[in-house]
């Protein structure tokens, strides 16, 4: 890949990131590009970005989904923030341990590498042993991600030390994984409750069904003030009567959609649907 990107090669790989997860580069993010794709170049033999913008027009989807993958961020660790898993347990899971006649519906969205899901599913079971009987048909996590590549590893279920310790404490591990050999793989009590799917925030959501809790956390701040008018709106549409959106800590509906009010909780903030 050559090192030099010219204005007229980012403009175009810029529009089409875009139009393909609708991810926003912004300006001057060359470095960004070919530091994420200077493997995959070299390993396709295209040299520069121009080039590559071309393969991709003429149909190449196989080529589209590994940049996507690329180009998409994974950063992910247990537990995250842990104020929204704070939530989870002291105000979510009391509210809907009221419905009887249905499990309680999450919504995991970019998912990544299976973090955020799976510490709902441990928030979950501690909270039943708890509360016996509070949630009697349980919960069903829904997990969706852009990445085929990623959502791959997230069912695997099977993470190494370095991936174990960011988040989770000690005593968490010996509960809820097994180790084999280098690496720990997360008993099946916990992996059941989450359930796996491709999906492009910009596709309809209408297949995923109704939800109680939706948990969509830093990923607005790489879409356009329109996109994440959309996606906001759409999810809304997703929930069920009175229920809630999670963002990431440094994420706002203001100015996006009205579907929603904001509730406080400690230092944290969560909305539920009006």
């Amino acid at each position: 890949m050559s090192s030099v990107i010219t204005s007229e090669e980012y403009q175009s790989f810029s529009a089409f990131l875009e139009d393909a997860c609708g991810i926003t580069l912004g300006e001057n993010k060359q470095y960004l590009i070919a530091s994420r794709l200077q493997k995959l170049m070299d390993s396709v033999e295209i040299a520069n970005l121009g080039d590559l913008v071309k393969r991709l027009q003429r149909g190449d989807s196989k080529l589209r989904g590994k940049i996507v993958d690329a180009m998409t961020t994974n950063e992910t660790l247990w537990f995250r923030d842990s104020h929204p898993y704070t939530i989870l347990e002291k105000e979510l899971f009391p509210e809907a341990s009221q419905q009887r006649n249905r499990p309680v519906r999450i919504w995991s969205a970019a998912c990544s590498s299976g973090q955020e899901p799976y510490s709902m599913s441990i928030v979950a079971q501690e909270y039943i042993q708890a509360n016996p009987g509070s949630l009697a048909r349980d919960v069903e996590i829904v997990a969706t991600d852009i990445s085929k590549t990623i959502l791959e590893q997230a069912r695997q279920a099977r993470y190494d030390e370095i991936s174990l310790v960011r988040g989770l404490s000690t005593e968490r591990r010996k509960r809820y994984f097994t180790q084999h050999e280098k690496q720990w793989e997360l008993n099946s009590n916990i992996k059941k409750r989450v359930r796996f799917t491709e999906l492009n925030l910009m596709q309809s959501f209408a297949t995923l069904g109704k939800f109680d809790i939706i948990f969509c956390r830093n990923v607005l701040i790489y879409f356009s003030a329109e996109l994440k008018g959309d996606i906001l709106n759409r999810m809304a549409k997703q929930l069920q009567p009175g229920g809630y959106l999670v963002l990431g800590s440094s994420e706002s509906i203001t100015g996006h959609t009205e579907a929603f009010k904001m509730v406080r909780s400690g230092g944290a903030v969560y909305y539920k649907l009006i």
